[in-house]
């Protein structure tokens, strides 16, 4: 485990998105039994840190994800119960536009918990359309550490110049940045290949999170140029991605037969010797009992090098998230 302030990070998390998004994840409240036990599975096993949102959920289940964490780990009772740490992050809404609105941004998120937040993050710097808002809300964020309502702070789809500005600005109140989450997998390699953002975070202590580690399920094999596809942006990005990512899928079925694993575990376990904690989503025990399996064991150097190898000879990779700064 890596200790970031008064955070305990285990080497993967679990990513919500999927716990209350009906449009792209077809979230229905009957779910809601698996989903307990998936939580209550990845606590036992150590997957401790669940990343979820403010925004997370669809229409009028927005927050939805955050009630259904606040559910679990108040009731939880197993192993690793003190080891939980529930991570969300407050959206830049446009009509957020000072530092109180914040306050009252992680006040809603606690009171869905049913506890105080243990990581509270910046869902998305406004930098790129509208740099003048920032600022109050990231002072807003550091005041939350400030006054004790939260054990650490983050970032989520900071670029290294935008990082750095941010890391001073902190420095001179104190407040350390113990995480950056960006999106890092083998077919969105572009935050650490071309931005060095790995670099960067360890310079200044920062530890850095991959959502998205399976590329909404692109990674784990389900998928062939073939089809079937899943419905709506996930289908729209098979036909856009296929049969380009063909190499990859070969190398890391290649490389999961000889393992003994499955492609998601390579794919994760990748990630994990990259110096990253991916947070994969699961909304079934076997999903679940999947990505765990990528822990208590390592990729040898032979087979990192060539996973990068062809990753970095793909034509096409995953369409970058907008918000990303440089």
């Amino acid at each position: 485990m890596s200790t970031a302030n008064q955070l305990a990070l285990p080497t993967m998390g679990c990513g919500t998105w999927a716990w209350g998004n009906r449009l792209l994840w077809d979230y229905d409240p009957r779910m809601d039994d698996q989903l307990h036990a998936v939580f209550d599975l990845c606590v036992a096993y150590g997957v401790t840190l669940f990343d979820t949102g403010d925004s997370y959920g669809t229409g009028r289940l927005k927050g939805r994800s955050e009630e259904l964490l606040g559910q679990f780990a108040n009731t939880y009772r197993g192993s690793n119960a003190d080891r939980i740490c529930i991570a969300t992050k407050l959206a830049a809404y446009p009509w957020r536009l000072t530092r109180s609105s914040m306050a009252s941004a992680c006040e809603g998120s606690a009171r869905r918990l049913g506890r105080k937040v243990d990581l509270v993050q910046m869902h998305w710097s406004t930098a790129n359309y509208a740099p003048w808002q920032e600022w109050a809300l990231l002072d807003g964020l550091a005041d939350l550490y400030d006054r004790g309502e939260v054990k650490a702070v983050g970032l989520s789809n900071y670029g290294p110049k935008r990082l750095q500005k941010v890391y001073q600005r902190f420095r001179d109140r104190g407040v350390p940045i113990a995480t950056l989450q960006v999106q890092y997998s083998l077919l969105s390699t572009y935050p650490v290949s071309e931005l060095n953002v790995k670099e960067i975070c360890d310079e200044l202590g920062i530890q850095l999170i991959a959502y998205s580690p399976l590329a909404l399920g692109l990674l784990t094999g389900k998928y062939s140029a073939n089809g079937p596809y899943p419905k709506g942006l996930r289908g729209f990005l098979c036909k856009q991605l296929f049969p380009a990512i063909d190499p990859l899928l070969d190398c890391l079925r290649a490389i999961a037969r000889s393992r003994q694993k499955t492609m998601a575990q390579v794919a994760l376990n990748w990630c994990i010797g990259k110096g990253a904690i991916p947070i994969p989503g699961a909304k079934t025990l076997e999903q679940a009992k999947q990505n765990i399996g990528a822990l208590g064991w390592q990729l040898d150097a032979g087979e990192m090098a060539e996973l990068d190898r062809v990753s970095e000879s793909l034509d096409k990779q995953m369409v970058q998230n907008i918000f990303q700064t440089r």
